[in-house]
């Protein structure tokens, strides 16, 4: 049995989401046979707004949805490949895996009803962008282990201003500990970053910065957030009011590979 129609309306309402927010930053969208391509020329090292969207089954074997990724982001440090639905993209993740691609699924997520009462309160406060750089840093540390952010950095924080990021943290002795980040686009929104300290972890802090974001967005129309759809944040999110809607694909290859797979 397919989904319901209420379900579809909430999976392509979270594509619309996603579409929005490149939207916002992408001066280069064109449609290609299987999607579109979207790059933001002004920030050629962020990941999320240079991608091949692959909005269909291309019927395309892994060397030649490389090839193409290969020319249609010609220039920059990386490809990116993104699946509007993961099961289109479960057959070719191995053949991914082995050209030396990172995949990561996604699980997009729709607030629906208010979380529960909290049993201990943790004060969250709002803070400027750059009161939880450091988190940030140890944050891509993790993610990308010897990659430099310094530029990333930069460009991260003009998009999140233009799109009134919002960000709320727990401190400990006047530092951040723990964030959340909340953006807006169109009318909706998106918890699009929650980060904790690994020495503060187990202690409530994701879930007071999620909390925290879940009641500044209560003017949304719909308030997404993204989970590790192989991970536990999901359940948290679930706990917290949200249900889970679609779970999408991102390939992403950050350096130039050596060795028979290598390509442009």
């Amino acid at each position: 049995m397919g989904p319901g129609n209420t379900d579809c309306e909430l999976i392509e309402r979270a594509k619309e989401w996603q579409r929005a927010a490149q939207a916002t930053v992408c001066d280069v969208i064109e449609p290609w046979a299987h999607g579109t391509v979207v790059r933001a020329t002004r920030y050629p090292r962020y990941y999320d707004f240079n991608v091949v969207r692959v909005e269909e089954d291309p019927g395309l074997s892994v060397d030649e949805l490389v090839a193409f990724a290969d020319e249609a982001l010609a220039g920059l440090g990386h490809r990116r490949i993104d699946f509007d639905r993961a099961e289109t993209a479960e057959p070719l993740k191995s053949g991914f895996e082995a050209r030396g691609w990172r995949v990561f699924r996604l699980l997009f997520m729709h607030h629906e009803h208010p979380p529960p009462a909290a049993e201990s309160p943790i004060d969250v406060r709002e803070v400027p962008y750059d009161a939880v750089r450091d988190l940030r840093a140890a944050w891509h540390e993790e993610d990308f282990p010897g990659v430099d952010a310094t530029t990333h950095y930069g460009e991260a924080r003009e998009v999140a201003l233009r799109r009134d990021a919002k960000v709320l943290a727990v401190c400990e002795d006047g530092a951040p500990i723990a964030f959340a980040q909340l953006e807006r686009v169109a009318g909706a929104a998106e918890v699009a970053q929650v980060y904790v300290d690994p020495g503060h972890r187990g202690h409530g802090c994701g879930t007071a910065v999620t909390r925290a974001a879940i009641e500044a967005a209560r003017d949304a129309g719909d308030l997404w957030i993204a989970a590790d759809a192989d991970d536990r944040p999901q359940e948290l999110y679930a706990r917290l009011g949200f249900r889970p809607v679609v779970t999408m694909t991102q390939l992403l290859r950050l350096q130039p590979l050596k060795g028979p797979w290598a390509g442009a």
